[in-house]
């Protein structure tokens, strides 16, 4: 054999190897990959909620009750002052959800305070229940809250940095001479089972310098800010998920990226100690790509693997950008996987007609970048025609999800899946789907 041949064979004999290997690597790669669930949508008759729903649904077990807290309280010069966040009690979920709007209880909640001065601002909507696992009674809760305000509730103050400057401020949602609102996301606490709270203070917010102004916020939705919330407890940590609508760094007309933008929004985290939520502000630290690490105010980095490439998504301050929000997160114990489900913004005003979910495996979600491993999202439901908001999986009237007490944060293998529709029967909460799990 001449060496050149001699040397062909041994290259031909090296490459095989290393391909076997790769083939190897990648099949056991694969194999060792979690197995995706599957979900079966089983249709049901309509299961209409008879009260006002703008957002996630809070709720909690106290004692043998199942209590719920829909609705938006406080002052809104856009749509008027509100009273309705208001709560229902029954033996189990269904029971409660399927209390009529008169048999709903007005709690004693915090008055706002005047402009200017310290205190509560703008509305206000409970979006999640912590429930203090130390009190045994539980009736001390912690309600997670979206807070919206505007310049003329919340102007700036140039000695705390809070509060927004009314000028080339972007529309809002009915009409070009109306505002656009600005989130954020606060504290409150209970102790009598949700009857009375107290403002405890913010968990995040975004400042006047990340404001995204005319003349390039057409989205008709927000100026900016974090908002839609959900959150669990994983370890000694409330994790919240959010909506991210703001600019990742100071906003200049003159110097305004698009890409930028783009890049610093989606769903995004942020953490608290448990122990601190008596007192939250300043206390929160948001994901910045490595950690926990960011200021409560400052800029962290959305979940990677929710972001739509901006090539077929876009900023959220665009009036075609696309992206998801509204995430609305639970534990199930059946999958032994957290579950996210969310609406996708497809034009302005939030309009859309998908809804997603995405799953991750990590029980802990402290260690590493665990908190971040979430699925690439993938389509629920599509009602083509309508607007679908604030997806949520609620637990069944089964002796299972009673005996457990189950609620829209922790779950089993057969859940029920509601979702307000905005079309054709504007602002309506309902179900019309179960929703079977399997590994």
């Amino acid at each position: 054999m001449s060496r050149t041949s001699f040397l062909y064979l041994i290259t031909l004999i090296l490459f095989t190897g290393m391909v076997a290997c790769t083939s190897s690597e990648k099949k056991a790669a694969e194999k060792s990959k979690p197995k995706q669930p599957t979900v079966t949508l089983i249709p049901t008759g309509k299961f209409y909620f008879n009260s006002f729903v703008d957002c996630n649904m809070a709720e909690a077990w106290v004692g043998d009750t199942f209590r719920i807290f829909p609705g938006k309280y406080g002052e809104d010069p856009l749509w008027g002052n509100a009273r309705e966040l208001k709560f229902a009690d029954g033996q189990h979920a269904d029971e409660a959800f399927s209390s009529p709007a008169e048999k709903f209880t007005e709690p004693v909640l915090p008055k706002n305070a005047p402009v200017g001065t310290e205190g509560l601002h703008g509305a206000v909507w409970f979006e999640t229940i912590y429930q203090d696992t130390t009190d045994a009674s539980g009736k001390t809760l912690f309600a997670i809250y979206h807070n919206e305000n505007y310049p003329q509730t919340l102007p700036y103050d140039a000695n705390t940095g809070q509060g927004y400057i009314d000028k080339h401020w972007p529309q809002g949602l009915t009409g070009k001479k109306t505002p656009a609102a600005v989130c954020r996301i606060g504290v409150m606490k209970s102790v009598d089972g949700g009857r009375s709270w107290a403002n405890k203070g913010l968990f995040i917010e975004d400042l006047q310098a990340r404001m995204i102004l005319k003349p390039h916020n057409n989205s008709v939705t927000f100026a900016g800010g974090v908002g839609d919330p959900s959150a669990v407890a994983s370890g000694d940590y409330l994790y919240l998920f959010y909506g991210e609508y703001g600019y990742p760094g100071t906003y200049d007309s003159l110097t305004y990226d698009p890409a930028k933008e783009w890049s610093g929004q989606c769903v995004s985290m942020a953490r608290i100690k448990l122990s601190d939520l008596e007192n939250p502000e300043g206390k929160a630290r948001r994901w910045d790509g490595n950690g926990f690490n960011a200021a409560h105010n400052g800029i962290g980095q959305p979940i990677a693997s929710l972001q739509i490439p901006i090539d077929s998504g876009g900023p959220a301050s665009s009036a075609t950008g696309k992206y998801y929000w509204g995430p609305s997160v639970s534990w199930n114990y059946y999958l032994n996987s957290w579950v996210m489900l969310m609406a996708r913004a497809e034009g302005p005003s939030w309009k859309g007609s998908r809804i997603y979910i995405s799953y991750n495996p990590n029980k802990d979600l402290s260690t590493g970048n665990n908190s971040q491993q979430w699925t690439k999202p993938e389509l629920l439901i599509d009602k083509p025609g309508h607007i679908l908001w604030y997806p949520s999986l609620q637990p069944l009237n089964s002796p299972e999800d009673i005996g457990n007490k189950n609620t829209s944060l922790k779950l089993g293998q057969h859940v029920r899946l509601f979702y307000k529709d905005q079309s054709p029967e504007k602002n309506v909460y309902w179900s019309e789907f179960q929703i079977k799990f399997e590994k």
